[in-house]
Parts: C-alpha cells; sequence; structure tokens
C-alpha cells in the first residue's frame, strides 16, 4: 500500500499561485533576415548582462526560452513588474546609440493565475493569458491583466492606461488588459504638448545627451561632457543652426522619437549616442538621423584607452564634429535635389547651385551659376549665394582659360555677414587670385579664428602659402582640409593642389601619385593632367615618357584655352619662379611651346 501511494503521489499534478511574464523581441524575424550573427550576438548580451541578472534580482525562475521569447515565473506581482519595468528601463538607455532598425525591443505580458508544473515546464490557463498580453504590448512596453493591476496599484510607483476589455486569441473569455505607462513614456508624452516649431532657413541640428550605457556612474559627466562640446563646436558652423544645451537636455533620460524631437525643437537633424566603459577601454556611438523621416544620414564608433579623460572628450568630439557637418552638407544637397526646381527657396537653390559646382564640369559649373544667381534674386541678403557665385566663376577660368575677377562678390558677401567664416574664406581665394598672397593669407587667418576647424579656411590658408613659396606649410593646411572634410565638393581642385605643391616641393614622385588619384576621382578636370605631365617629364625616366605626353596631351584637349592662360601666359597668383619651373617639367614632358 505504502509504494502504491507513493506512486499515486509522483503522479499527483503539482499545481500553485504564480505570476507569470511572458517577452518576445518585436520584428524578431527581420532582425535575424538583416543580420542573424549580429542579432544573436546582441541578443545574448543582453541576457548576460541585464536581464538574467533582473530576473534573479527579483526572485523570478526562467521557466524556458523560446527563440525570441522568454518565460518567466515569479511568486510576487510586484516582484514580476519591478523586474519588467526594470528591464524595459534599461533596454532604452540600450537602444539610445543603435539605429531604429537594428534595435532589439521586448514586448512583456504579465499575468497571475493557477499554474501546472510538469517537468520544470508551467503550463495552464495563466501562462496562456500572459503570452496574449505580451502580443498586445507595443515594442518596449508592458502590457498586464486586471488582477496584476488590482495587486499592485498602490506597492509601485506605475500608471496604469486600462485598454478596456480584450478578446485573446483561444482564451474563452475577456481579460481587461491594461497598459504600464513607464516614467521615459509619461515623460516624452508632456513634451508632446509643446507647440510645433518651423524650420530655420539653413540646416537644423539638436545634439540630445549622450547615454551612459556602462555600470559606472561616474561616466555620466563624461557622457554629458561630449554632447556640450559637440554643440559648442557646431556653434561655430556659420552654415548651421544648432539647438542650445538646455533645449537639448531637456530629452535626458527620456526616449522621444526623433520626429517628435524635430517637431518640437524645430529641427531637419538631431544626433543621438552613448558611451560605455569597459575597464580600461572606452566605446563611444554616434549616430546622425533626419528628423522628418527617421532615415540615418551618417554613423560611426569610437574605440578608445581612457588615458586621459579631458584629452579623450576633446579628441572625440572633434571627430564627431569634423564628421558631422560634411554629412549634413550632403544631406543637405540630397534633400534640394529632390525638390522641382519651380519650388525652390533661396537656400534650396543655393544646395543645387553647390551640388552642380561639385561635378567640375562646364556644364554642371554653367548650372551651378544660373542657381546661385536664383538664390540671390530670391533673398539678396543670403551671403552664402554670392560666395557660391565667387566660386563657380572662379571655376569657370578652369574650363574657359578667361580671368573674371569674383572679388566683389566676394567682399558682398562678407559685408553681408562679417562673421561668416566661409565667406571670408571665399574672399581669401579671390585675392589670392588677384596675386594678393597677403591679403588671402590674412583672410583665411580670420576665418579660422572663428571657426578653427573649417574646411574651405584651411583649404585658401593652404593655397595661399604654397603660392608665397611655402609649399610644406600649405601642404599641411591641404591635408587637415582634407581630413577635415573628405567627402567636399571641391575636392578635384583641392587633390590638384596637392599634386601641385608636391612639384613646387620637388617631391616628384609624390606629385604623380596624388596627381593620379585626383584624375581618377574626376577625369574631366583637366588642371590636374598639367601636373601630372610636369612631373613625370622632371624624373625623365623613358619608360614613363608615353605616359607624360598623353596627360600633356589630355590637359590641353579637354580645355586648350585654360592650358593657353596658365601655361603661355602667367596667371596674377603664380611667382615667376614658380611658373618658369612648370614650364621646364612641361617641357620634359614633351611640350614644343
Amino acid at each position: 500500500m505504502r509504494l502504491e501511494s507513493a506512486a499515486l503521489a509522483r503522479e499527483r499534478v503539482e499545481r500553485r499561485l504564480a505570476a507569470i511574464l511572458a517577452a518576445d523581441i518585436a520584428g524578431y524575424s527581420r532582425l535575424i533576415g538583416a543580420d542573424e550573427e549580429g542579432t544573436l550576438a546582441r541578443l545574448r548580451a543582453h541576457r548576460r548582462e541585464l536581464i538574467d541578472l533582473k530576473i534573479a534580482e527579483h526572485r523570478g525562475r526562467l521557466v524556458k526560452t523560446t527563440g525570441d521569447g522568454l518565460l518567466v515565473e515569479f511568486a510576487s506581482i510586484v516582484d514580476a513588474l519591478r523586474c519588467a519595468t526594470e528591464v524595459q528601463a534599461a533596454m532604452t538607455e540600450r537602444n539610445a546609440a543603435v539605429p531604429a532598425d537594428s534595435r532589439i525591443e521586448f514586448r512583456v505580458g504579465i499575468n497571475v493565475g493557477d499554474i501546472v508544473v510538469e517537468d520544470g515546464d508551467i503550463f495552464g490557463d495563466g501562462v496562456n493569458v500572459a503570452a496574449r498580453l505580451e502580443g498586445l504590448a507595443d515594442p518596449g512596453g508592458i502590457c498586464v491583466s486586471a488582477r496584476v493591476q488590482e495587486d499592485a496599484a498602490g506597492r509601485l510607483d506605475l500608471t496604469f492606461e486600462d485598454l478596456g476589455e480584450q478578446r485573446l486569441k483561444n482564451i474563452a473569455r475577456s481579460v481587461r488588459v491594461y497598459r504600464v505607462r513607464l516614467a521615459t513614456v509619461e515623460s516624452a508624452s508632456k513634451l508632446a504638448d509643446a507647440p510645433v516649431l518651423a524650420l530655420p532657413d539653413k540646416p537644423s541640428i539638436a545634439v540630445l545627451p549622450f547615454t551612459n550605457m556602462s555600470n559606472d556612474p561616474e561616466q555620466e559627466f563624461f557622457a554629458d561632457g561630449i554632447a556640450e562640446d559637440i554643440i559648442t563646436a557646431l556653434s561655430r558652423y556659420p552654415s548651421l543652426f544648432v539647438i542650445a544645451r538646455n533645449s537639448c537636455f531637456s530629452y535626458k533620460g527620456l526616449s522621444p522619437d526623433v520626429r517628435q524631437i524635430g517637431r518640437e525643437l524645430g529641427v531637419r537633424y538631431v544626433l543621438e549616442g552613448g558611451l560605455r566603459k569597459a575597464g580600461n577601454r572606452i566605446r563611444v556611438t554616434a549616430q546622425l538621423v533626419e528628423a522628418e523621416t527617421g532615415k540615418h544620414v551618417w554613423a560611426e564608433r569610437y574605440d578608445r584607452d581612457l588615458a586621459d579623460i579631458f584629452a579623450l572628450q576633446d579628441e572625440i568630439t572633434e571627430a564627431v564634429t569634423i564628421a558631422i557637418a560634411p554629412a549634413i552638407a550632403e544631406a543637405e544637397q540630397q534633400r534640394a535635389m529632390r525638390k522641382p526646381p519651380g519650388s525652390l527657396d533661396a537656400w534650396a537653390a543655393y544646395q543645387r547651385g553647390l551640388w552642380h559646382v561639385s561635378k567640375c564640369t562646364p556644364d554642371d559649373n554653367a548650372l551651378a551659376q544660373k542657381f546661385f544667381r536664383q538664390a540671390i534674386d530670391l533673398d539678396p541678403t543670403f551671403s552664402g549665394a554670392y560666395g557660391g557665385l565667387a566660386g563657380a566663376q572662379g571655376q569657370a577660368a578652369d574650363f574657359q582659360g578667361s580671368l573674371s575677377s569674383a572679388e566683389a562678390l566676394a567682399r558682398r558677401a562678407v559685408a553681408l555677414d562679417g562673421a561668416d567664416a566661409e565667406a571670408r574664406s571665399r574672399l581669401s581665394n579671390e585675392l589670392r587670385m588677384l596675386g594678393d598672397c597677403e591679403g588671402a593669407l590674412a583672410e583665411a587667418e580670420r576665418a579660422l579664428a572663428t571657426t578653427p576647424n573649417l574646411a574651405s579656411a584651411h583649404h585658401v590658408l593652404g593655397a595661399a602659402l604654397i603660392f608665397s613659396g611655402r609649399p610644406k606649410e600649405g601642404l599641411a593646411s591641404l591635408e587637415r582640409s582634407i581630413r577635415l572634410d573628405p567627402r567636399h565638393p571641391r575636392s578635384a581642385n583641392r587633390l590638384m593642389l596637392i599634386a601641385l605643391g608636391l612639384y613646387f616641393a620637388r617631391e616628384y614622385e609624390a606629385a604623380v601619385q596624388a596627381a593620379k588619384r585626383g584624375i581618377r576621382s574626376y577625369p574631366d578636370f583637366p588642371n590636374t593632367y598639367r601636373w601630372l605631365a610636369a612631373a613625370l617629364g622632371q624624373l625623365g625616366r623613358i619608360e614613363e615618357a608615353k605616359e607624360a605626353k598623353e596627360a600633356l596631351e589630355k590637359a590641353i584637349a579637354i580645355a586648350p584655352a585654360s592650358f593657353d592662360m596658365y601655361v603661355r601666359g602667367r596667371v596674377p597668383w603664380m611667382r615667376v619662379e614658380d611658373h618658369a619651373h612648370m614650364l621646364d617639367g612641361l617641357r620634359k614632358a614633351g611640350w614644343q611651346g
């Protein structure tokens, strides 16, 4: 009898009352399809560093995992809710610097009921309801049954939104469902009442406070410091409208949608990021998002040793700043190109002018001048349009072989906005083309005094130094210009100037390589072929004689009038000795002039 009773006891079903938490990942199939290994690695990290620790902390038992899902049993409703809200809040922080389409976001459902326990697994109506509640939750959200809401009310500082009676799949009775209003959602909803602001007439950006994703609270000041320094650095760019620190930091601790931020702050772009410290290493991530569409314009990650935290802060601030300013400029040009010409405003016309001038062809240069003039007609006080037109007219000389001073346009741009470093850079270039290298150097230095990271200012400084007989210094400035803005639309001229500077410095091998880089990127730009021919001529090697002759013929064929202007004559900005040096190389390449 005793043996029979024991067998019956083993067969008896174990039942108990429990709080059940069911969770799954929103869009799991899409994430796996896009990046299976990366998604699984991130999920394992979230489990190891956050979820499993929180389950243990709140005395839960992980019953099982189901690929993208979790089933957890708690003895207490309070423990289950605390675990869920803390995990979701932490996931919001961990996702802050992750592109929206790559984020792992959990949906959570919590129910309380009678469960059946068998071989460590749990079954029953209570489990099924929790799973259906999870399906009603938003990504990053939590839905609970009425029983959970009743037991938690007054015991936890949470707000519940009544979703009413819901018919759940394969559940015979209707269930009253509540959505948990997390603190981040609550705060964001208050901001939603703010008025929608109109976009300013230039590219606008808000830099959100960077998220400290490490377990070290002392890194909070470092995260804030990076964001503050980026705001300060971007504010020096006259072409940008930058939201002040206090407005940006009003979103600290929240996780609002970038579209909402764009509407509330009246900006087209939002920069967000985060940092994580591990040992003596720190990782900072940043991403630039177009607020209206949610499209990612640029993203980067920086890994550094945590030796001198303030030097590190300066280094990362500079790296981010010099990367996103060109990214914004490129995004603005693409946005302008999507608009039909008949609806262009002054800024969009200006951007279209920049797009065409960047192509470095005669036809595009003519169109660029047309759009810059259109911008001036639409807004005669817009200094950028005058500077753009001056630059396009200067580039026309490379194709047409006729010098036409755009000094008046550049001076008009400076007169309209003396603090515009871009305008002073343009004036520097025009003064140099008139042969006033001393004045060009002064204007370039004035531009850099107000905007140290302005690529165009380093460009014109480099050109003025080279033509003043200081090619080594000029090359350093040009390299700095390209480092600050590697995708600048006038890169054809910058690459040509590097080849020219190396030639003047008698570094002919390096000049050949620099000229070839420029030609590969801009095969229709004529001036670079001239310096390739001259450098090959100076090397005087038989095996390169044919290549030198071909480069010379190409320079003449693309723009014969330009070749005559630069070679048979002597442009005002080139010293007599430098012109003679150029002619010597061209004659050695086969020129018979």
